[in-house]
């Protein structure tokens, strides 16, 4: 609830579903009509607003001065939402808050009483937000009067973000230079004439035709329409003349039948030549269909050496399986032999010491064989735990023990092989 001067001015909000769209979200003015003094708010917050109040409490000035942000100065009829005639209100009598006129006793015209002086200023603030797209835009207008007898002046801004009257626009006395440089200070675009800053909104805006401006001063305080299709005619449709479109379709027949008989032509040429296109394709698959054989003949020979190399390798496998078995046995048969040469040595030194130091070989013999029984038990043990869990059998003698490892070798390939299939 305003109050103001013993009047009531109310806002009513309707919810909306969608908030989609540029929509008023708050309302500024400071010294404009009867708003004077400290800065007026009316939030609107995006939804569908209803103003009311008793006549005169300031529903037209707020209107006005959301037409004053929208639409140019040259076109704006004050005061129209109260049916009152056109030079009642002008935007001079809002910069200076004219309320009341008085007449002098000796009669003639009333004079206007204003709210305030020509050394004065006024500003009128929309905050616009888009929900959809999470923009927010800010109009502002700034007026004053350089010449007490003249009309007043203005300044034009536009931001891409939330601005306030209190915060943006106030500290600044009278110099409006300050304030113009504040401004493009804080990233806000300053025009002094309506065309730029009028295309700069409807960029913002997303409206692409002046004439929905034109619109939207026509209807925004419409109390009734006349003669509908001649509204529709002057505010809705663009100007359209006809006559030069006629002309033109007349002078671009002979060129589209031209153009009709060129196509017609191309259609038979393409028809013609359609049997040749479908050969030439035929052939260029017989010929990539021979160039794929020839390829496939050209590597057999390479195929065929790979499956050469594997057997080879295969081979040599095999016979390196073979010689290591055959070393193994020479191994062992060495070391019989050296065996044998030892115990052959020491039954020589036996007898001929005729067993004086036959007792300190033969513990010493103890010891040796003994750590040498230890070890391969070890050995043993390890391996019994190791092939427990493979099946393998228990080995008997080294033979044996090489039969084992090919056959490790070989589970060992074959498990290689089944887990690079898995993978």
């Amino acid at each position: 609830m305003l109050q103001m001067k013993n009047e009531s001015l109310s806002l009513d909000f309707t919810a909306d579903e969608s908030l989609s769209g540029f929509r008023l979200q708050r309302l500024e003015v400071f010294n404009w009509g009867t708003f004077d003094g400290r800065v007026w708010t009316l939030r609107a917050e995006g939804r569908n607003a209803l103003l009311t109040g008793d006549i005169g409490s300031g529903k037209s000035t707020l209107v006005d001065a959301v037409t004053t942000l929208l639409v140019p100065a040259h076109r704006v009829a004050y005061n129209k939402a109260a049916g009152a005639d056109a030079r009642e209100r002008t935007l001079r009598s809002y910069v200076l808050g004219h309320y009341k006129a008085t007449r002098s006793d000796l009669g003639g015209a009333g004079r206007p009483v204003a709210l305030r002086g020509p050394n004065s200023y006024s500003v009128i603030l929309a905050v616009f937000h888009n929900a959809g797209y999470d923009q927010t835009v800010t109009l502002a207008q700034v007026f004053w009067l350089k010449d007490p007898a003249g009309a007043p002046l203005r300044l034009f801004a536009v931001a891409d973000k939330a601005l306030s009257i209190a915060g943006d626009f106030a500290d600044f006395g009278t110099d409006i230079v300050k304030l113009r440089k504040r401004l493009r200070a804080g990233g806000v675009v300053v025009e002094d004439s309506f065309p730029p800053y009028g295309a700069l909104l409807r960029r913002h805006f997303g409206i692409h035709n002046e004439q929905a401006l034109e619109l939207f001063h026509q209807t925004v305080s419409m109390k009734s329409v006349g003669n509908l299709t001649e509204f529709v005619r002057h505010h809705m449709l663009e100007p359209f003349d006809v006559a030069p479109r006629i002309q033109s379709l007349m002078a671009h027949f002979d060129d589209l039948s031209r153009a009709h008989a060129a196509v017609l032509k191309a259609q038979h040429q393409v028809a013609l030549l359609a049997p040749l296109v479908a050969d030439c394709d035929r052939h260029a698959q017989v010929q990539a269909h021979i160039e794929t054989q020839r390829a496939s003949r050209d590597a057999l020979r390479a195929h065929f050496a790979g499956l050469k190399l594997a057997l080879l390798d295969e081979r040599m496998e095999q016979l390196t399986d073979t010689l290591a078995s055959d070393h193994t046995k020479v191994q062992g048969l060495e070391a019989e032999r050296a065996r044998l040469q030892t115990q052959e040595r020491e039954l020589r030194a036996a007898i001929a010491h005729s067993g004086g130091d036959r007792i300190a070989q033969l513990e010493e013999a103890m010891a040796r064989s003994q750590a040498e029984s230890t070890r391969r038990q070890a050995h043993a043990a390890r391996y019994d735990a190791l092939r427990q869990p493979l099946g393998l059998l228990q080995v008997g003698n080294a033979q044996e023990l090489l039969t084992q490892q090919q056959a490790c070798q070989h589970m060992c390939e074959v498990e290689g092989t089944r887990s690079s299939e898995l993978r």
